[in-house]
């Protein structure tokens, strides 16, 4: 092996005897390059290869080149690559092959491999790259489409690219993304021979003995695309997204045209053709020649009409399809239009009532879903139409009675009506619901009475949640019933709750944490009680949690009745208990502390 090395480090003297001749590098960094090198080299040439050895030995080589680039910037040389640059790459790739020929399932590997190559390589280089790696992962679609982008994007080969499409599709014959792409690709190739036509044309040459087939320049390849796709792969959505590719060509109209009528006809019974079709509206211009109104008033106007014009299609939508997901396409762009910024008060008020309308149909028909009746009701609390939100509220309880959403929408409608029935509803809402989803209320409950009832009443709903809440859900109960103590009572309250629930696990690090930072906040704070908190919270973290034995280390120090003596004995404490990753940050952390003091 030593013979091996050796040998691949006197290949490498030429290109450093040349760094070093022409005052890129000094002697001195020329032999710590090659001492580098050794090193390197041997962890690549020995029996027993890791995956990371030939990484770092890359990206030294990488970090060499960028910094050969940098050096020859600043003293403005530019020549003899050949024998520099150009021979640390050919020894990357030899690197990079070798690794992707034992890892050979590492994509991310090969994407590396690919990403060097684009920077440093030749085209044709990368192609074969390319070609290697798709022999490999045949089965990622993705990686087909990177490659075929790369040679019509860079390589400028549209042929190149349309066969390795259609290889592609032959492994994965029902890939809508392949399809997708593939269609682009060939709008964008004949996109581009239609330009260059155009610029003979400009320039009065001859086009004559040039190869521009009408057919290929009115998107012929495209329609075969698309009419083959949609033969193999069903359904509105990949319909949708054709007819969205081919919009993004000028050209292409007749194309778009064909789409459009085939996604009518083809798929009636979707809702995504219906809400395409509505939303088509508002790029239809109302005036003929595509004026636009002059005034702000007259726009207004004319967008309104434009919605209206989506509306009709949204209204005759719901009659020929009355699911819930055609409502759900429906009320969604009423809201999107509904959020939209306009000046205009009417238009303002218009969305809002068309807004109400629908979600008051959907609501009759029994075919809103429940996340649809949250955002009514939202709605209207915000415009403070507390009435018809209860209303809403008590409707969407009866129809979704296990939803804890649902029930805390009616409960935040009684809050804002400042009904008395607030606690009654809690009470219900606990009766109808499984005790464990019920988090979300009971929180809601110690919010609202915080503000409403007294403190012994708050206090006793914590103490029902913290009887009906096990597991992990307490955990956040916990947090937030310390939280309110110190709100409501000071840190005499917060010791006292924090002392009737230290040993009722499971306890999160926040609420140790919390504790701590109440006491740092008392004026005579006291060094016995901080100790106590940590000593608890070590107890429970104390395996998993550097920061907390790093700020244990911190307050003896810098407490005016802290021991600093006891520092060392925290720190071993810290060592026996933190395993793995943990201990290295600890160390890393009680270093760089110990350095800061120096």
């Amino acid at each position: 092996m030593a013979e091996i090395i050796q040998e691949r480090i006197e290949d490498r003297l030429p290109e450093l005897e040349q760094l070093e001749r022409i005052g890129l590098f000094s002697h001195a960094e020329i032999k710590a390059i090659i001492k580098k090198a050794s090193d390197l080299e041997y962890k690549i040439q020995r029996r027993a290869l890791f995956k990371e050895d030939f990484i770092n030995y890359v990206q030294y080589e990488i970090n060499l080149l960028e910094l050969i680039q940098r050096r020859r910037t600043r003293i403005g040389y530019s020549f003899k690559k050949d024998e520099i640059e150009n021979s640390i790459v050919h020894r990357v790739q030899g690197v990079f092959r070798r690794a992707s020929a034992k890892w050979k399932d590492d994509v991310q590997l090969w994407l590396s491999y690919i990403v060097f190559c684009k920077k440093w390589a030749t085209k044709a280089q990368l192609s074969k790259v390319f070609s290697a790696m798709l022999a490999i992962h045949s089965n990622k679609p993705a990686l087909w489409i990177m490659a075929a982008k790369w040679e019509m994007e860079d390589r400028l080969s549209s042929e190149s690219a349309r066969q390795l499409f259609l290889r592609a599709l032959r492994f994965h014959p029902e890939c809508p993304k392949l399809y997708q792409e593939y269609f682009r690709m060939e709008l964008m190739h004949t996109e581009k021979l239609r330009k260059e036509k155009e610029e003979f044309e400009k320039a009065k040459m001859d086009v004559g003995n040039l190869d521009y087939p009408e057919e290929i320049l009115k998107g012929e390849l495209a329609r075969i695309i698309y009419r083959n796709s949609v033969n193999i792969i069903k359904g509105a959505e990949f319909h949708v997204s054709l007819l969205t590719i081919a919009q993004l060509f000028d050209f292409a109209k007749d194309l778009q045209r064909e789409i459009y009528d085939d996604l009518q006809a083809l798929h009636t019974d979707d809702p995504l053709t219906w809400d395409y079709v509505a939303r088509r509206e508002l790029e239809i211009e109302s005036q003929p020649g595509g004026e636009q109104p002059a005034t702000k008033q007259a726009r207004a106007v004319e967008v309104g009409r434009k919605e209206e014009r989506c509306c009709a299609v949204y209204e005759e939508a719901v009659k020929t399809l009355p699911t819930e997901a055609m409502w759900k396409c429906y009320i969604t762009f009423c809201l999107e239009r509904f959020t939209k910024k306009t000046s205009s008060q009417f238009l303002r008020e218009k969305r809002l009532e068309r807004t109400m309308m629908a979600f008051r149909k959907a609501h009759e028909l029994r075919l809103l879903p429940e996340f649809q009746y949250k955002q009514w009701i939202e709605l209207l609390l915000h415009h403070n139409f507390l009435k018809e939100a209860l209303e809403v509220a008590v409707a969407g309880t009866e129809s979704f009675r296990d939803s804890v959403t649902m029930w805390q929408m009616k409960l935040q409608v009684l809050i804002d009506s400042e009904s008395p029935d607030v606690a009654v509803l809690f009470e219900e809402a606990f009766a109808h619901l499984k005790a464990q989803i019920c988090l979300p209320l009971w929180i809601s409950w110690a919010e609202w009475s915080e503000g409403a009832k007294s403190q012994e009443d708050t206090e006793a709903i914590f103490k029902k949640a913290l009887s009906a809440v096990k597991g992990a859900d307490s955990v956040t109960l916990k947090d937030k019933y310390l939280d309110w103590a110190y709100r409501s009572g000071g840190y005499k309250k917060a010791r006292a709750v924090f002392k009737s629930l230290q040993e009722s696990r499971p306890l999160s690090v926040d609420f140790f944490r919390k504790i701590i930072q109440f006491e740092k906040e008392q004026e005579s704070c006291k060094m016995v009680n901080l100790r106590e908190y940590y000593e608890r919270a070590l107890r429970e973290f104390g395996s998993v949690d550097s920061d907390l034995w790093m700020d244990y280390i911190k307050e003896e120090l810098n407490h005016p009745l802290g021991r600093p003596e006891n520092c060392g004995q925290i720190y071993w404490r810290a060592m026996k208990m933190l395993q793995g990753e943990s201990a290295e940050a600890f160390v890393a952390k009680h270093a760089m502390h110990q350095a800061g003091h120096l």
